[in-house]
């Protein structure tokens, strides 16, 4: 089959990059003619809250990747929608995460699918952001009802998606990534990391986002320290601030935990991210909202231990008391978990758990459901 993959690739950084090359070369594997075509803009700087969208590493040798696409350019979503519909893929393959993109995804897909050939389908992250705004519902309608089969991968987002479209739509949970390699030796990691390998860490990894939690952990990593329970341990914070920095540097200092946390608050290129998972006892995931995330598939990837709040989606993905625990919302009880999760043999229980666990979250599984949601729209 003739596939186009529309989404974040290189040179744009991050997950969803990495999402969408992974998938073409499952795809390339099964022996099908794939091609990427990814932004020329994605974001305006306005818009951005990092420090910077892009890498500078040399595109992938195996991969076919096109810079095609102006997110706020409608004239650019009429060539390109022109273009896919004179190239008559089986079908295009778009990423949906947020309502910005609607407007330019919804317009592509009208166009391309006027062939009469193409279908579009989609492996959507999220429904209703996390961060809401007067446009979502409006923007989320245009772009939904012009695909034709979608893969989701939390109940949540497939019960929100039946509020705007009966296409077909199949659940396959979000695959593990591995194109970060396996975990390495713990003193190896804590060496490139500048830390010390005779003390025990926890970890928040990934962008910072307000409903992600983090004061949340910081409060409870303050209660633990208050009744001396961080003696030998530290809390690496790994990831760049995509909110406002200020709030959380000031609750380090009222919480008196300074000391005790390391802030790595930039953006974590891939050749680095195991490190972090490879030198910490486990991650925690003390999100506010949630759909799925991302950080449980990097941890499954490097059977990492899990802390998880029990919101949207984690609990389907992080079996409580198997691969990690769930908590509530609330800093004692992410303490109480974080204290409980340090006790006797439990790490490595989990550890040996989460490597039985990650077998069912693959790729090859996520691109046979979005084939046989093809299937469904013929």
């Amino acid at each position: 089959m003739k596939l186009t993959i529309l989404g974040p690739a290189h040179p744009y950084r991050g997950g969803l990059a990495s999402i969408m090359q992974t998938m073409a070369r499952v795809y390339q594997r099964e022996g099908h003619e794939v091609d990427l075509c990814t932004f020329t803009l994605q974001y305006p700087a306005l818009l951005f809250p990092g420090k910077s969208q892009t890498v500078d590493t040399p595109p992938p040798a195996d991969l076919r990747i096109r810079r095609v696409v102006n997110t706020c350019n409608p004239l650019n979503w009429w060539r390109v929608g022109q273009m896919l519909r004179k190239e008559r893929p089986d079908f295009v393959l778009l990423k949906y995460w947020t309502p910005f993109m609607a407007p330019c995804f919804g317009a592509i897909a009208r166009l391309a699918r006027k062939n009469g050939h193409t279908k579009v389908l989609c492996q959507i992250d999220n429904v209703e952001p996390h961060e809401h705004h007067l446009t979502d519902k409006p923007f989320n309608r245009y772009f939904l009802r012009s695909v034709d089969g979608f893969v989701y991968m939390s109940d949540e987002v497939g019960q929100q998606l039946r509020a705007y479209t009966d296409a077909p739509a199949i659940f396959s949970p979000h695959p593990r990534f591995e194109n970060f390699g396996e975990r390495i030796d713990r003193a190896e990691a804590c060496a490139a990391l500048g830390i010390d390998p005779r003390e025990r860490y926890a970890l928040f990894f990934g962008l910072i986002r307000d409903y992600k939690g983090l004061d949340l952990l910081l409060r409870a990593w303050g209660e633990l320290h208050r009744t001396g329970r961080t003696e030998g341990r530290k809390l690496i914070v790994a990831g760049e601030f995509y909110t406002a920095r200020e709030p959380y540097l000031q609750l380090i200092e009222q919480e008196g935990i300074a000391d005790s946390i390391i802030l790595h608050d930039h953006f974590i290129p891939d050749s680095a991210v195991c490190n972090y998972f490879s030198a910490a006892d486990f991650v925690v995931l003390p999100y506010r909202s949630a759909t799925q995330s991302g950080v449980t598939q990097i941890a499954y990837q490097f059977a990492l231990p899990m802390i998880v709040t029990d919101v949207g989606g984690l609990k389907e993905i992080v079996p409580d008391g198997r691969v990690g625990y769930l908590t509530q919302p609330d800093p004692q009880a992410i303490a109480q978990k974080i204290e409980q999760i340090w006790q006797g043999d439990t790490l490595q229980r989990f550890y040996e758990n989460c490597l039985t666990e990650r077998n069912r979250f693959s790729w090859e599984e996520m691109c046979a459901k979005l084939m046989e949601v093809y299937q469904q729209t013929q």
